[in-house]
């Protein structure tokens, strides 16, 4: 028989998760992981929020550091914002303390002092952002060479929310830097909430370790769920009946934006239960107090967007609202998954206005309850963050060759797509517009990367995110309220705009362009407030797939309420048959309806206009093309061509697209780049060349 895992703990950690936790047994997915971590697999445990993924890889982690305590840091635990560390940093203390061990805490907010006294006898157990690992590498007063020398693990929370994105790219590259100075294959654990692709995430973990694999998702318990959609009339209906199931509980709301929450949550007080207001946008003074007497209450609501659906803790919940629809299965399970934690049901509740919202709420609970989540896309050419690693690299060793710089980078999963003679032809640009300069046959950081990013000592360098400029916003008295992007900055007319920030409504009084400051008052009563517009995400493939089936089935959904079947009933009749037909057309006009998703759509918008310059509109559902002469042969012949890679990579495709695709800038390294490496970042952003291939068209 098989050895428990538990058993094969040290017998300190046993006692003390016997004695101070009041275990006997692990769960099924701690015993799991704990086997495979302590053969040394590199390892990503899948579990829902609050299905004991920390404890199934700490525990096993710090078995070994009990058998044999490291020279300096021997576990870093990295989670993607501070909110999760400060979250987490009490428990994983207390796992440490109880053995003997240390803990220690790094990011923005801790004092001098303290990580002073971390760089003179360094904990074992290390929790930070991966900004913050990048500046401790990057930093002078910082021995990170002796600090990680004996480093044995990493542990990455919520990786799902990492892999994929500039961040991921950031990480993997920042650790690889750090497990250079390492004498041990450093172990790689990844905590996930379920996602499609966990084998690609577990490959992309992987990095340069010779370490085997080995992924841990256990058999899913099927607990009850409940899952209701009811229809409302308006947001104030929505706010209102809200507020009527939060009464006497412990409520989170979601909404798809700040606009919408910033309205729904100002519609919600004075009405009988404590309201608060949490998202990207408001002050972290705000946010914590918020989380604070949330935590601590039973008749209140937090009104969030997707702030709250990382692990966070906020004590346990009765409930999840979600006003209209979130865009993917994914966010909808992670915020069902913040209920049913501790004994109870999971459930949630739709509130929604209108039939499109209503539609896109089925599409992503039907998907989930044939257990269907979205898969992340790990790119394998991401160019800004290469710019970034290539900048950060050349300053952390004063200067560096291009031959080592490539050596250290093309390890890097996120740029392994990239050819050396492409990286040689980035560096050159960099060198001709002065963001680079060469001296000695070593690279070395130029007058350009000074003037762009090397304010507050090059702070603006280390972080990869390029979040558009932001204006603090204060009351007469200085109290802070939040944030606002430039751009709604600039349409606010003093004295006279009203918006709405932290659940209330302001009225501004003055612009401090120097500071980058807003001051305001609040509105006076009856003055309607607005709230600046914001890029509407894309909804992918198969939600809009579902979409069609949806209206093409008589199926009928008992969590709708009557008034849901209805509006569902009333969408299949009128929408069945474009569904059906595909294509409706009228003189030199097609309507398109290819229930593709956004970026696709997208994508056949540009590839049209480009062929023929037709007059092209798209949507997440349809392609609408109007123009002279167009008739069914033409229009069947130009999806064939679009619908080809080598039109996507002739050189008048990419020249109209440089001209023509949005001067959006996804990233503050797109400004260092060529041109055509520029464009490639846009396109992967707006884009689905590949997608498109998935069409077919009878018209």
């Amino acid at each position: 028989m098989t050895a428990s895992a538990f058993s094969r703990f040290p017998d300190r950690l046993q006692t003390a998760i016997t004695s101070r936790l009041g275990w006997t047994s692990l769960r099924p997915v701690q015993e799991l992981a704990s086997h495979a971590i302590l053969d040394g697999y590199n390892t990503i445990v899948l579990a829902p929020t609050a299905g004991g993924k920390t404890e199934a890889s700490m525990f096993p982690l710090l078995a070994q550091m009990v058998e044999k305590e490291p020279q300096g840091v021997g576990i870093l635990y990295i989670a993607p914002i501070k909110a999760l560390l400060n979250n987490q940093a009490e428990r994983l203390g207390m796992y440490t303390e109880m053995l003997g061990l240390s803990r220690f805490l790094w990011h923005g907010d801790i004092k001098a002092a303290q990580k002073k006294a971390f760089r003179k006898q360094p904990a074992t157990l290390l929790m930070t952002t991966p900004e913050s690992l990048e500046v401790m590498l990057m930093s002078a007063s910082v021995p990170h060479t002796e600090m990680f020398a004996d480093l044995r693990a990493v542990v990455i929370d919520e990786v799902h929310a990492l892999a994929g994105s500039d961040r991921g790219a950031h990480l993997m590259s920042v650790l690889e830097r750090v497990i250079r100075v390492s004498a041990n294959d450093v172990q790689r654990v990844g905590l996930s909430a379920t996602v499609g692709n966990p084998d690609a995430i577990l490959d992309w973990l992987q990095g340069t370790s010779q370490r085997p694999r080995q992924k841990i998702d256990p058999p899913k318990e099927h607990s009850k769920k409940e899952i209701r959609i009811l229809m409302q009339d308006s947001k104030t209906d929505i706010a209102n009946r809200s507020s009527m199931l939060a009464q006497g509980k412990k409520s989170l709301l979601f909404c798809q934006s700040r606009a919408l929450a910033e309205e729904i949550s100002g519609a919600m007080q004075n009405r009988g239960i404590d309201v608060f207001i949490h998202h990207s946008s408001v002050a972290l003074e705000e946010r914590t107090l918020a989380e604070e007497r949330f935590a601590n209450g039973h008749n209140n609501c937090i009104v969030c967007t997707s702030t709250l659906e990382l692990g966070i803790d906020v004590g346990d919940l009765d409930a999840v609202l979600q006003a209209n629809a979130p865009d993917t299965v994914s966010a909808f399970l992670q915020r069902l998954g913040r209920t049913g934690r501790r004994g109870g049901g999971a459930n949630t509740t739709f509130l929604i206005d209108n039939a499109a919202a209503l539609l896109q709420a089925i599409a992503v609970i039907e998907l989930a309850r044939r257990n269907w989540v979205e898969s992340i896309v790990v790119s394998d050419r991401n160019w800004a963050v290469l710019v970034q690693q290539l900048l950060a690299l050349t300053m952390q060793f004063n200067s560096i060759s291009p031959g080592d710089a490539w050596a250290q980078l093309s390890t890097i999963p996120d740029f392994k797509g990239i050819k050396r003679a492409e990286f040689d032809r980035l560096i050159k640009h960099m060198l001709k517009n002065k963001y680079l300069y060469l001296t000695g046959g070593l690279l070395a950081i130029g007058s350009e990367t000074e003037k762009v990013f090397g304010r507050k000592n090059f702070m603006a360098l280390y972080a990869v995110f390029s979040s558009p400029q932001q204006y603090e916003v204060y009351t007469e008295k200085e109290q802070p309220i939040g944030s606002l992007e430039q751009k709604f900055i600039d349409s606010l007319i003093p004295e006279i705009s009203c918006f709405l920030l932290g659940g209330k409504a302001w009225i501004a009084q003055s612009i401090d362009r120097d500071n980058r400051a807003l001051i305001v008052a609040p509105a006076p009563h009856g003055k309607k407030p607005t709230w600046g517009g914001f890029i509407p995400q894309f909804l992918g493939w198969d939600v809009c797939q579902e979409i069609a089936a949806l209206l093409k089935s008589k199926q009928d959904l008992v969590y709708l309420d009557p008034i849901a079947k209805s509006v569902l009933n009333n969408a299949r009749e009128e929408r069945r048959q474009e569904v059906i037909e595909g294509t409706v057309w009228e003189e030199e006009k097609v309507q398109w309806w290819t229930y593709a998703g956004g970026r696709i759509n997208r994508t056949l918008k540009y590839g049209l206009e480009c062929l023929w310059g037709w007059e092209v509109r798209a949507d997440n559902f349809q392609v609408t093309i109007s123009g002279e002469h167009l008739t069914p042969v033409m229009f069947e012949s130009a999806i064939a061509e679009v619908t080809k890679p080598e039109f996507w990579q002739a050189k008048n495709t990419q020249e109209y697209l440089l001209q023509n695709l949005p001067n959006y800038r996804f990233s503050k390294f797109q400004q260092v780049l060529p041109d055509r490496y520029a464009l490639e970042m846009v396109q992967g952003y707006l884009l689905d060349i590949e997608g498109i291939v998935k069409l077919k068209v009878d018209c």
